[in-house]
């Protein structure tokens, strides 16, 4: 375990009046850093097998996305994934890794299954190392792995769907309607494969109606017999409904150069979506598609429908998608450069390589704002809007999000047109004079902390801390949401909880013993609070956020064994009635 004492040199934003995020020293295991708003509670080197220490930027080793299940974090690498135990929170364990190679390595979980992305044409269908040569090669795998994780120490592939482009990222997207299945809508954004490898792929014009390009793929996955897993739609959700012509949205860049004077990197030009957010709970998603976003009907997962569809001449790229809580924001990214470019510098404008905040109104999407990271960063350091999630607290749309080797950064965008940093933290580069490939590939809230996939340094772990942005009781709120699971991209309805801090104790007083009981109010809103035990019980109404409720319960006896009490919470919020319940125990007394 790597203590906080022995972390690298660390500063703190409250006592500087220059951003601390700049000028930080170098070092791949070893940079400064630079934190506000949080604390890091651990970091995770790489594990052996999934770095080279003489290249730490490999693009065979790279971390990429993160996935969440009980109390297991699922890092993904262009090499496999690791699995650690986050039964502690903010001190990951390592569990579980898995080589097979083939990038990205995106990773997403639901049940018993691990589903993960393959687009390299290295990647095999036996997770094999020794690579898949050839143009056309039977043993090559592109497209969507399903593991069966029952046993976390030792997962096994259980189907492996073949897509024409491979899968460089999934969503996956539920239905009521269907409970047996979970769908995987496949966003393939490499080269089509020849159709003598994989049958039925086209790498051909629009005018040809079963080109490869120009839709997504939609896989179904039967819960009981996941090896039954099979494309069964590959939507066209570019199509120009008056025209019919499936290249209906960008085609080409919306100016010869970006608006930087350089050459547009990538191109942004709708063929393939990169990522597709599905957020069940409201039969939305949102997707981000080169040279568009989206808005999508999903109530019929098998047959998603676009709703509306924007483009901004500052996008070189639409990359993600995050739908604040209450459905009614996306924010979407721009990944100008790739992410391996350096797009954080003092010359490039906060509109380029941003996030982009829109509302929707009506069911169409209505551009608010940009937020992009406010520190500047090195030509050294490849920087750019990149993954992140949301942060209940109530009452408020607060994102953490991953800026590669910018760091990861904390917004509130309840004012969509005015959002604003609240917290981050951040490494100097790892290379000071040259650009090596690093930095937070995402960075997401899962059960009251912060995780982070460092694609060259490994995963840490973070808590919020209290600050002028953000209370300890909004922290506290936060933290009382619980999680079964969490895909980025399959975003949950994030329901509130009430954290209450409840103890239980027996004690003397006389020849009598006690259970003296004690529930404080941590959360944001007032809560009517029960204690109820053996021997009576108190409600306190409207019991204030700080305040505590207390009551000692006389047994009438002299001896008292061992017992727990039980304390009930209700509160309104967010409109929303919640209930918390928790069960102290007290320990054995004797009163003579």
């Amino acid at each position: 375990m790597l203590l906080a004492a022995l972390l690298p040199a660390t500063t703190s934003a409250a006592s500087a009046d220059v951003d601390p995020r700049v000028g930080l020293g170098a070092g791949w295991l070893d940079a400064q850093q630079a934190i506000s708003g949080l604390e890091m509670t651990a970091h995770r080197d790489r594990p052996e097998g999934f770095y080279v220490a003489s290249n730490p930027g490999n693009g065979s080793y790279l971390n990429s996305d993160l996935a969440f299940s009980g109390n297991y974090a699922f890092s993904g690498n262009y090499n496999g994934f690791n699995i650690y135990d986050i039964s502690t929170g903010g001190n990951p364990v390592l569990k579980t890794s898995v080589v097979c190679p083939g990038g990205q390595g995106d990773l997403s979980v639901y049940g018993n299954l691990l589903f993960m992305s393959v687009e390299e044409t290295r990647g095999r269908i036996d997770c094999g190392t020794q690579g898949a040569s050839g143009t056309v090669n039977p043993d090559r795998f592109r497209g969507v792995r399903v593991f069966d994780i029952s046993d976390i120490s030792h997962p096994v592939q259980v189907a492996a769907v073949q897509t024409c482009r491979g899968s460089h990222t999934h969503s996956l997207v539920t239905s009521k309607n269907e409970p047996e299945n979970v769908y995987v809508y496949v966003s393939g954004t490499s080269s089509v494969r020849s159709g003598q490898e994989l049958a039925g792929c086209a790498n051909t014009a629009a005018t040809d109606p079963t080109t490869s390009l120009w839709r997504i793929d939609v896989i179904r996955v039967p819960l009981a017999a996941p090896q039954n897993a099979a494309v069964v739609n590959n939507p066209r959700l570019f199509t120009n409904s008056e025209t019919g012509a499936i290249n209906g949205l960008q085609n080409s860049p919306p100016t010869p150069q970006h608006p930087s004077g350089t050459n547009w990197s990538p191109s942004p030009v709708t063929n393939q979506c990169h990522d597709i957010t599905a957020y069940p709970e409201i039969g939305l998603a949102a997707g981000a598609c080169a040279g568009n976003g989206i808005l999508i009907d999903i109530s019929d997962p098998t047959n998603p429908k676009r709703l509306d569809a924007v483009s901004d001449p500052n996008y070189a790229y639409w990359h993600s998608a995050t739908f604040n809580n209450d459905g009614t924001k996306v924010v979407f990214t721009d990944e100008w450069g790739g992410g391996s470019g350096a797009r954080c510098r003092t010359t490039d404008l906060p509109s380029w390589g941003a996030n982009s905040i829109y509302d929707i109104v009506d069911g169409k999407l209505v551009f608010r704002s940009y937020y992009k990271l406010p520190a500047p960063q090195t030509t050294a350091e490849n920087c750019v809007a990149h993954n992140g999630s949301l942060i209940p607290i109530p009452g408020r749309d607060v994102m953490v999000q991953a800026w590669y080797q910018g760091g990861l950064s904390v917004f509130d965008f309840t004012d969509s047109s005015n959002p604003k940093e609240i917290a981050f933290f951040d490494r100097g580069p790892i290379n000071a004079t040259s650009l090596v490939t690093g930095g937070f590939w995402s960075a997401y809230w899962y059960n009251g902390h912060i995780y982070g996939n460092e694609i060259a340094r490994g995963f840490d772990a973070f808590k919020l801390t209290p600050s002028q942005f953000l209370s300890q009781a909004e922290i506290n709120a936060a933290a009382a949401v619980k999680l079964d699971r969490f895909n980025a991209q399959q975003q949950p309805k994030l329901t509130p909880g009430l954290s209450l801090a409840t103890t239980a104790q027996a004690r003397c007083v006389g020849t009598s013993a006690y259970v003296a009981v004690t529930a404080v109010n941590d959360g944001t809103v007032p809560a009517t609070v029960t204690l109820s035990t053996p021997y009576g019980s108190k409600t306190v109404a409207d019991l204030a956020p700080g305040k505590q409720a207390y009551q000692s319960f006389n047994t009438r006896a002299k001896q008292l064994a061992a017992g727990t009490v039980n304390v009930t919470g209700t509160a309104t919020i967010g409109g929303q009635q919640v209930t918390s319940s928790h069960d102290p125990a007290y320990a054995a007394t004797s009163c003579g």
